[in-house]
């Protein structure tokens, strides 16, 4: 089978599209036929490595997928070649603690396809059946694709570890990436009163305002933390989104109200970084992280978009033996949504 693959860790050349063996499936596994790939900005990450990522090369890249049930494993039930199904994009052994008790996402052996596993750039994944889910035919693989990781990351940590209420005022810093564009929607769909958003160019802040942003900010003509502390009165938001991390953590901090939340799933700008400590107790704010979701939130989210009360958005689509060119569209090109890779065969 086709397989977009790295066989070391490095920049973008070490990227290749190769031939690999079919996936032998468990008992209680399934083969998926993909159709559809979703790139995320965690691709990159991985190509580059960390010291602590130690992974079977060559390595198959890819979070996000959705595709056809091929075969199914000797104990799998539910589920037969055929079926269209969406697909739940981290992996939990089911028999921790913190599976027991429904907090998959933090399982003792969590980790997540793509990143620590083989993933979705390829004719054919291996997968728990337990990580699908049925796939209505008026849902195409290419939105159930672009949806899993963003909107389940961005519905775990607004609206479970966050606790958005309706009424509340949220700030969302950066208006083009899957997780915030997610973030807008379920915001609106949760009642927010306000939804402030901050970019970086027109077209990205006329989308956030068609998904239901209420204020847009160009951060490139105003500080954009003291527009919106002028903005409620100097009082500040209630949340505010921020997965850029070292380079607006403190501007994101001077925009909350007492009592405020700021929420994080990632650290686009750099993990690492200063703030002003006498901000977080004088005004009794809290820093709220999280990774991913459980299972329960993900049929939720789906649900919701299988509804057509959520939608991914989706920027342009490649054929799979493209895939370096998308990834190097998501490097250095201005994406507004999701980049697709179409599996054809």
């Amino acid at each position: 089978m086709r397989a977009v693959v790295f066989y070391e860790h490095g920049d973008l050349d070490r990227i290749t599209v190769a031939d690999l063996p079919l996936p032998e499936i468990g008992p209680d596994e399934v083969l998926l036929s993909v159709k559809a790939a979703a790139l995320n900005r965690l691709d990159l990450w991985v190509l580059a490595g960390w010291p602590a990522l130690k992974l079977q090369l060559p390595h198959i890249l890819g979070s996000d997928g959705a595709g056809v049930v091929a075969q199914v494993g000797s104990q799998v039930m539910g589920f037969q070649a055929g079926d269209r199904v969406a697909v739940n994009p981290t992996y939990s052994c089911g028999q921790c603690d913190f599976c027991g008790s429904g907090r998959d996402h933090m399982c003792d052996r969590f980790a997540i396809f793509g990143e620590h596993l083989p993933g979705f750039y390829a004719d054919y994944i291996k997968l728990p059946a337990r990580n699908l889910l049925p796939l209505p035919d008026h849902v195409s693989f290419a939105e159930a694709a672009a949806a899993s990781l963003v909107f389940v990351t961005a519905w775990h940590s607004l609206i479970i570890a966050g606790g958005l209420r309706a009424g509340e005022d949220v700030l969302i810093v950066g208006a083009g990436g899957g997780v915030n564009t997610a973030a807008i929607q379920i915001a609106r769909l949760a009642g927010a009163r306000t939804i402030y958003v901050v970019g970086s160019n027109a077209a990205k802040l006329a989308q956030a305002r068609e998904l239901g942003a209420d204020v847009t900010i160009d951060r490139t003509q105003e500080d954009w933390s003291r527009a919106v502390f002028k903005a409620t009165n100097r009082q500040g938001v209630d949340i505010v989104v921020d997965n850029v991390g070292a380079a607006t953590y403190h501007l994101s901090l001077r925009a909350l109200k007492k009592g405020g939340r700021l929420l994080t799933v990632g650290n686009t700008s750099g993990p690492k970084f200063e703030f002003d400590n006498r901000l977080m107790f004088g005004k009794h704010l809290r820093i709220i992280g999280s990774t991913m979701g459980p299972q329960s939130d993900y049929e939720r989210v789906m649900g919701l978009i299988f509804q057509g009360k959520l939608h991914p958005i989706i920027d342009a689509a490649y054929p799979l033996a493209e895939a370096p060119a998308a990834l190097h569209r998501l490097r250095h090109g201005d994406v507004a949504g999701k980049l697709i890779l179409e599996v054809d065969r």
